[in-house]
């Protein structure tokens, strides 16, 4: 029952689109109408009400990814396969807004806001970090859509992987939690 409450909370707070509703309530600007892509995300935020409002926007969207899986991860086992719809929730939220009858966004920035909420595990943080700068900056992919499936795909594949799970020291003792984590670290994460 507490993990469908955080998944409630994390779609909820999701399906809060607040990179559309800051500029539109607080600036008068409907950052969907201007763009070609239509998308109600911080990057419209920034271009079409300026730099406040995107700021304002890109601390919300992180925020709201980051506060449901940073609180259920101090109540409910990360182990648990719940905890990963805790983690998809937000970001489906925004993704398939409830309440909104427009679509929602690309989920980039929630992602992130998930990803920081794992804290202090930061591996995977470092993992999508690394795959938006290479496919924004270095091998350019078009158009965003595209990029994001790319980088999300590598990124979960990445994680899965590399990142080592870690168990509850009454599982295994530090001696093989050190073990596991030298076999299963990955050399991309790590370098960053």
């Amino acid at each position: 029952m507490t993990y469908f409450l955080f998944i409630l909370l994390g779609f909820v707070l999701g399906s809060t689109l607040f990179a559309y509703w800051i500029p539109r309530l607080f600036f008068k600007t409907d950052i969907t109408k201007v763009p070609p892509d239509h998308n109600p995300g911080v990057a419209n935020a920034y271009m079409q009400a300026g730099f406040f409002a995107g700021t304002l926007s890109l601390l919300c969207e992180l925020f709201k990814g980051a506060v449901p899986v940073f609180l259920a991860d101090r109540i409910l086992d990360r182990d648990s396969m719940l905890f990963a719809l805790v983690m998809a929730a937000p970001v489906f939220g925004h993704a398939f807004p409830f309440f909104q009858k427009e679509r929602g966004g690309k989920a980039i920035a929630v992602s992130f806001g998930v990803m920081i909420g794992l804290f202090p595990e930061i591996h995977p943080l470092f993992c999508l970090i690394f795959y938006y700068i290479l496919f924004s900056l270095v091998l350019t992919l078009r158009p965003h859509s595209f990029r994001s499936v790319i980088t999300y795909g590598l990124f979960t594949l990445t994680v899965f992987l590399f990142v080592p799970v870690l168990y509850s020291s009454s599982q295994l003792h530090p001696p093989e939690l050190l073990k596991m984590y030298r076999l299963t670290s990955s050399p991309v994460c790590l370098i960053l």
